[in-house]
C-alpha cells in the first residue's frame, strides 16, 4: 500500500476539490498519511487567488520538494489553480514536481498517478470544463460541519479576479444532487452544512435558466438532521427580495450572509467591473436588516486599487463607519496578471496600500469591539467544538461566526459536552472577536 500525503491550501471551494481527491484515492487503496515526510506520493493542492496565495504555494511546493532529497523516488504533484495556470513554469522552474494537474482533471488523480510511477514530468492541465457529481470525498471539516459546493466557475469578469480564467464559467449543479449529497452528510453527522461557490446567488441561471437559490435552500431545510445551513459568497446585485424572504422565513437558515462588496466609491466599483452603485448597496443593507432579524453581514473589502484617490479611499472608510459591517475583512490590492485591473495606469504603491488596509481593519475593529459588548447579558445558541484543556474552557460558535473566518464563543460547563451539540450560553464577556460565558 502507497502512502500518500494532501495539503490543500487556499479557500475553502479549493478544500472540496481537495476531499474529493482524498476520497478517489482511499477508495483506489492508497493510505493517505499527514506527515508528509513519511509519504511515498506528496500532493499539494495549490491557491493562485492573489499574490500572497501564491506564495504560499510555492513555499510549500519547495518544502514538499525538499523531502525527494533523502528520497528520489518519491512523487510530488501539484494540483489545483497554481498548476491550472502556470503550469510550464512550475515545471520548469522546479523540476522536482513530477507531475502538474488542472482544476478540470482532478477527478483523474489515481489514472494520473499510474501513469507518473511510469514516467515523469507529466502534464495534465486544460481537460474541458466540468462539474463532477458522485465522487467520493473524505471530509476534513470537523464532523458536525461540511462544505457543500454547488457551482463551479464563475461568469463575473470583475477587473481584479483571476478565478474565471482559472475555474472556467459558471456551472451550476443539479438541485437533486446536491439535496442527495446533503442528505447523505446529514446520515453522516453533519449538522450545519455551508453553501458555497465562487457566487452562490447566481445558482441556477446556467442550468435552468432562473436563479433557484432560494429553491435550493428550501429543499435543503427538509432534511431532518440539518440544524444549520449557512451562507456564503453572495453577491450583492443578485439578492432578491425572493431570496431575502427564504432567509427570514426558514429557521434553519442562519441569519448570516457573507456578501463580498469591495467597495463603496462609484468610479472605483466601475473600474472594479461591479455592478453595483453606493447607493444600491446601501438600499441592500438597510433591507436586509429590517427583513432579517439580527442578521450579520459579512463582507470583503479591496484597500488601494489603481487610481483609487485619497479622498475616495477616505469615502471608504466613512461608509465602514456608517454601514458597522458585523463581520469584515480587508485586501491590500494584489496586481494579478492578465486581468485588466493589473494593466491599468495609476498602480498604486505597496506601503499605501498596505496602510490603507491597516486603517480600515483599526476601525473595524473597535465597531467590532462595540458590537460584541452588546451581546453581553444575552443568551446565545452555540455550535459545541470542543473542549480547551488549557484553559479549561468549551468552545463554540453562535449563528454569526462562521468556521476558520470568524470569532468563537469560550464557555464554562457543569460536564464535558460533546462536540457538535448546541447549547444555550449566557454571554458575560467580550472583546472584538470572542465572546464568553457559562452555559445555562
Amino acid at each position: 500500500m502507497k502512502q500518500i500525503s494532501l495539503v490543500s491550501l487556499g479557500c475553502s471551494k479549493n478544500l472540496v476539490d481537495a476531499e474529493q481527491m482524498t476520497g478517489l484515492l482511499e477508495q483506489a487503496g492508497y493510505e493517505v498519511v499527514s506527515d508528509e515526510s513519511e509519504a511515498d506520493i506528496m500532493v499539494v493542492n495549490t491557491c493562485a487567488f492573489i499574490e500572497a496565495a501564491k506564495q504560499e504555494s510555492i513555499d510549500c511546493i519547495l518544502e514538499l520538494a525538499s523531502y525527494k532529497k533523502d528520497n528520489p523516488d518519491r512523487i510530488l504533484i501539484v494540483t489545483g489553480c497554481m498548476a491550472q495556470r502556470y503550469k510550464e513554469e512550475i515545471l520548469k522552474e522546479i523540476p522536482e514536481v513530477d507531475c502538474v494537474i488542472g482544476t478540470n482533471d482532478y477527478p483523474n488523480i489515481v489514472k494520473i498517478i499510474d501513469e507518473v510511477t511510469a514516467e515523469r514530468g507529466i502534464c495534465r492541465v486544460g481537460g474541458e470544463e466540468i462539474i463532477c457529481e458522485g465522487l467520493p470525498r473524505t471530509f476534513t471539516t470537523p464532523k458536525y460541519t461540511a462544505y457543500l459546493k454547488i457551482a463551479e466557475g464563475c461568469d463575473n469578469r470583475c477587473t481584479y479576479c483571476a478565478i474565471p480564467y482559472i475555474r472556467g464559467s459558471y456551472r451550476s449543479r443539479r438541485i437533486e444532487a446536491l439535496v442527495e449529497e446533503a442528505e447523505k452528510m446529514a446520515e453522516a453527522g453533519v449538522r450545519e452544512i455551508i453553501v458555497i461557490a465562487q457566487d452562490t446567488t447566481r445558482y441556477g441561471i446556467d442550468l435552468y435558466g432562473e436563479y433557484k437559490l432560494p429553491e435550493l435552500l428550501k429543499r435543503l431545510c427538509e432534511i431532518d438532521k440539518i440544524e444549520w445551513i449557512r451562507l456564503h459568497y453572495c453577491y450583492p446585485e443578485i439578492i432578491t427580495d425572493e431570496l431575502i424572504d427564504v432567509i427570514a422565513e426558514e429557521d434553519k437558515i442562519c441569519n448570516y450572509m457573507d456578501i463580498p462588496i469591495q467597495h463603496c466609491n462609484d468610479r472605483i466599483l466601475r473600474l472594479m467591473g461591479r455592478k453595483t452603485s453606493k447607493a444600491q448597496i446601501e438600499e441592500l443593507i438597510e433591507k436586509l436588516r429590517s427583513k432579517i432579524p439580527g442578521v450579520v453581514i459579512r463582507t470583503s473589502l479591496i484597500a488601494g486599487f489603481p487610481t483609487e484617490t485619497a479622498e475616495e479611499f477616505e469615502e471608504l472608510e466613512n461608509f465602514v463607519e456608517k454601514i458597522r459591517f458585523e463581520r469584515l475583512g480587508v485586501f491590500a490590492y494584489s496586481q494579478e496578471e492578465g486581468t485588466p485591473a493589473a494593466r491599468l495606469d495609476g498602480q498604486i504603491d505597496n506601503d499605501t496600500k498596505l496602510d490603507r488596509q491597516d486603517r480600515i481593519m483599526f476601525m473595524q475593529e473597535e465597531i467590532s469591539e462595540e458590537i460584541s459588548n452588546g451581546k453581553i447579558g444575552t443568551v446565545q445558541t452555540v455550535l459545541v467544538e470542543g473542549f480547551d484543556e488549557i484553559i479549561k474552557s468549551h468552545y463554540g460558535r453562535t449563528y454569526a461566526d462562521s468556521i476558520e473566518i470568524d470569532g468563537k464563543v469560550f464557555f464554562k460547563a457543569k460536564s464535558r459536552i460533546p462536540e457538535g451539540s448546541f447549547v444555550k450560553v449566557k454571554i458575560e464577556q467580550a472583546t472584538a472577536f470572542d465572546l464568553f460565558g457559562t452555559e445555562i
